[in-house]
């Protein structure tokens, strides 16, 4: 039984491991050296195949490619039209879709296609091509292209293989080729994306082909109350942008009267706004809660040779850039090979004729002594040949008929001689600086192709909108005493006096409990929190606490300031070692604030009252112990009643009495913190 089983764990280990190979190579992901996945490179070799100038329909086109792939004609379909939206290699005539709205393409029967003079020249070269069995045996296709330009970093691609995954996001065509000039002539480079859907980019976090772009929506404000969308960010459509406006629409984060999709060649999405909404506001707004702005995780995962590889921009165009220069160099020596075999063919003929050997065979009566005697007769000529004689060759003079060499014309032959010697000075001038010819054939192709692919993306720089800044304030948290639960969906106690704030569901609530305890929580539904809040409040930055407790292990009083603490959220924090009698008995937000500490009576001090002014202690960490108020034992402590009355006097005006006023009495008593002695002596 053992044996079985582990039998069937190696059929499963192979078959697997089989299937993950196909996945990574053969479907998902890229080739470095051509940009294509398998179904992208059969399409253009299909295309090339047909090729003849005039458009072809595309079901013609898939019904051709499925000789070649395996799989069926709606994933060629789909690969055809997402690879002719990129807009370099395919030419589109018909509906191809929308890569704004996201608009399906017509069926592959309503719709034609052919090669761009781009892919024609920068594609194909069956001399530089090695081909392989297509998958029935039937026909070969091409094991890459031999690409002249950094298709993969150019088009970009995404897939998701078994393990791995890539993202490779797409680049401007002139930056990519400025930048291979840039290798060629050992200068310094930089490269970053560039999308067909514009908007703006930042490319702070973007690592040389890997990291984070962020990309947001241009987004321009057509008067106070009406804004417009005019370019997107890559990866979303008109549709997808809309929905996710409606969807924090309903949710209450943004606030728009209407929205409206008027795009077709160029994007044009209006928003309306109400009454009291502004532009402003609700641009900053679009970023936060919507696919205004997108984050896009580039991943640079590719095939070289027979393995995947995770790697980068630079390497990537340096190798398509070292290629450029191996391919460019064969074809230099295919060309010259060709042309002095070209030459060689034009000697052969010139001094056949023109010397009237094709006299010397006129007697012959057998083709060997025909070709015996032509091979005698140029014998006196080989100086002037590039190579010996072959018997090819004395078969192609052999064919040459009458009419020709009646209406032979000398100076024509000679200016023709004389014109491919030429090319051959010349390629033989590019061998010796290939890396020359090289630059000078991507300055061509720049020039020739450029001024159709400008830069649509805009590279700048935009802050992170603080999501708690721009959310609308729409939660009431209350909190209930007596039941000691905290929330939105309690409704404080106007009896009890208990604190409600009003809130957005982003912000973070400061907690503080009289036992010393404190947290910072996001804002909660319903949550139980007992009896002992003390402070509630948004947890706000460079707040200043004022703080008087009484340390349960030595019954003394202290007294210290801190700012806004840092946290981990949900986590508890202590302002003060944990004590069974440990107390807050006062807490102060601000500057500039008082309290009055009322003492332990005591027959040989001369004061049983200590005033304390916040300002005059320095700031220290929440957890340290501050300073102690007294060496006896604090009774009670109040904020400062002549900083309350004065607070009052400022808010009423002259000769009239402040509404609600209280008698400093009262305000005292509305901010004592009563503690007892828990059995001191008076003193200490």
């Amino acid at each position: 039984m053992s044996i079985q089983i582990g039998k069937l764990h190696r059929l499963f280990d192979s078959n697997f491991l089989e299937y993950t190979s196909y996945v990574i190579k053969e479907r998902a992901i890229p080739s470095i050296e051509d940009g294509l996945k398998p179904v992208q490179r059969r399409i253009l070799q299909t295309l090339f195949n047909m090729d003849d100038g005039r458009f072809h329909k595309v079901a013609n086109v898939v019904g051709e490619t499925m000789k070649l792939h395996p799989h069926g004609d709606q994933s060629i379909f789909a690969a055809l039209v997402n690879l002719a939206n990129k807009g370099y290699l395919i030419d589109r005539q018909g509906n191809f879709g929308n890569i704004f709205t996201g608009d399906q393409a017509s069926a592959a029967r309503y719709i034609e296609c052919r090669l761009t003079p781009l892919a024609r020249e920068v594609m194909f070269n069956k001399d530089l091509t090695t081909f392989t069995e297509s998958y029935d045996g039937r026909m070969v296709e091409p094991v890459t292209l031999p690409a002249k330009i950094p298709m993969l970093l150019l088009q970009g691609a995404d897939g998701i293989a078994v393990g791995m995954a890539t993202r490779i996001l797409p680049h401007n065509f002139c930056e990519l080729l400025e930048a291979q000039i840039a290798i060629l002539k050992g200068e310094e480079f930089r490269l970053y994306p560039d999308f067909q859907k514009k908007g703006l980019i930042d490319i702070t976090d973007y690592d040389n082909g890997n990291g984070k772009v962020r990309c947001r929506a241009r987004i321009v404000e057509t008067n106070e109350k009406t804004i417009t969308i005019t370019e997107i960010p890559y990866g979303t459509t008109t549709s997808s942008l809309i929905e996710s406006i409606e969807k924090a629409t309903k949710s209450g984060k943004i606030k728009i009267l209407s929205i409206n999709d008027y795009t077709a060649e160029d994007v044009e999405i209006e928003i309306k706004l109400p009454r009291n909404i502004y532009a402003n506001e609700t641009i900053k707004a679009l970023y936060a809660f919507s696919d205004c702005e997108v984050s896009l995780n580039a991943n640079l995962t590719l095939i070289r040779g027979e393995l995947p590889e995770s790697t980068t921009v630079s390497e990537v165009i340096r190798f398509n850039t070292e290629k450029l220069v191996a391919d460019l160099t064969k074809e230099l020596e295919i060309a010259l090979e060709r042309q002095k075999e070209k030459l060689h063919a034009r000697l052969l003929e010139q001094i056949f004729i023109e010397e009237r050997l094709y006299k010397d065979i006129e007697e012959k009566t057998s083709y060997e002594d025909v070709v015996a005697t032509v091979g005698t007769s140029l014998e006196p000529f080989t100086q002037k040949l590039l190579r010996s004689v072959t018997p090819e060759d004395i078969e192609r003079l052999l064919e040459i008929r009458i009419k020709r060499i009646s209406r032979y014309d000398i100076d024509r032959q000679a200016r023709d001689i004389l014109a491919i010697r030429k090319e051959i000075a010349a390629i033989e001038e590019h061998l010796k600086d290939v890396v020359r010819y090289s630059i000078d054939y991507l300055q061509k192709l720049r020039e020739k192709y450029g001024s159709e692919y400008p830069r649509q993306s805009e590279i700048t720089t935009f802050s992170e909108v603080e999501i708690r800044k721009v959310a609308f304030s729409n939660l009431t948290v209350g909190y209930h005493r007596e039941s000691g639960f905290l929330g939105h969906t309690i409704k404080a106690s106007a009896d009890n006096n208990d604190p409600s704030i009003t809130c957005s569901e982003y912000d973070r609530l400061l907690l503080i409990f009289s036992n010393g305890i404190y947290k910072i929580i996001p804002v909660p539904d319903k949550l139980f929190v007992g009896e002992e809040l003390e402070y509630v409040d948004i947890l706000k930055e460079n707040v200043i606490f004022n703080v008087v407790y009484r340390d349960g292990k030595e019954n003394f009083a202290y007294v210290k300031r801190f700012s806004t603490p840092k946290f981990i959220l949900d986590k508890e924090y202590r302002l003060f070692p944990d004590h069974p009698r440990s107390r807050i008995l006062l807490l102060l937000c601000g500057e500039d604030q008082h309290a009055r500490v009322s003492l332990v009576p005591s027959r040989r001090a001369r004061s049983n009252v200590v005033e304390i002014d916040f300002d005059s202690y320095l700031q220290k960490g929440p957890s340290a112990i501050g300073k102690r108020v007294a060496t006896r034992v604090v009774r009670r402590v109040v904020e400062s009643t002549e900083r309350v009355a004065k607070e009052r006097s400022n808010l009423a005006l002259p000769g009239i009495a402040p509404p609600d006023s209280v008698t400093a009495d009262e305000s005292v008593a509305n901010h004592e913190a009563q503690v007892s002695d828990d059995g001191g002596n008076g003193e200490q």
